[in-house]
């Protein structure tokens, strides 16, 4: 069981508040604000928050651009770690192009960019790598992870909605091609009043994968790409 579908006190209250009917209220408050100039977002200047008290106490962080507009709601991304493809600049999946046409985006149109510690889809680095082995022989990335007998997708959502009602968004646009993001924000008490398509960073490096998230459900328009590279 992951951290976001059970497994500690805060989460177990949670779970009971919503089977009584009750609304979940955040627990979490901000710990500290942070300014930074980000090169990857233009050289804009945005604002670090961490935060006490997350359902998972895990070292999630939110990185917000001002000023946005206040007539709609701010546009949001909630983007997962990825050591591999953010920081190495891996080529086998999108996540390091994902991450900066998100923080360009908000540089221009201010919002938040949520980074949230779930490695490898939520089993972890040195799982994900494990995975990377079992793709080369041509498994798809989903099913690597159910044959090291993890879930194909084990990340939650929970987190991100207290963070985002935490700093006070609770109507949001949210810039993704998951509809599973979607789903669990609403489930989860935020208004998702649109949603935002990223782009396609498809390379023959990364064609598999991506087929393997467009099977998964992920809307994605895919041309036809030599698809011999792992997923």
């Amino acid at each position: 069981m992951t951290p976001e579908q059970g497994g500690g006190p805060r989460s177990a209250v949670r779970s009971l508040a919503t089977a009584h009917g009750e609304a979940a209220v955040p627990a979490a408050t901000v710990r500290a604000r942070v300014p930074v100039t980000l090169r990857r977002a233009l050289g804009q200047r945005a604002e670090l928050v961490t935060f006490h008290g997350l359902p998972d106490d895990g070292e999630h962080l939110a990185c917000l651009f001002a000023p946005w507009d206040d007539t709609d709601p701010p546009l949001v991304r909630l983007h997962s770690e990825c050591l591999t493809g953010d920081v190495l600049g891996s080529t086998r999946c999108d996540c390091g192009p994902q991450l900066d046409e998100a923080l360009r985006m908000l540089a221009v149109h201010g919002g938040a960019l949520l980074y949230l510690r779930q490695e490898g889809r939520g089993i972890g680095l040195y799982n994900k790598l494990d995975t990377y082995l079992l793709q080369n022989d041509g498994v798809d990335t989903f099913e690597a992870n159910r044959l090291i007998g993890r879930g194909a997708d084990e990340r939650g959502y929970l987190t991100a909605a207290v963070m985002l009602r935490t700093l006070g968004l609770e109507r949001v646009r949210l810039l993704t091609n998951n509809p599973d993001k979607v789903r669990q924000l609403r489930a989860h008490g935020i208004d998702v009043t649109e949603t935002l398509p990223t782009g396609v960073h498809l390379t023959t490096d990364n064609a598999r994968y991506l087929a393997a998230k467009a099977r998964s459900g992920h809307h994605l328009s895919l041309p036809t790409l030599d698809t011999e590279a792992p997923a």
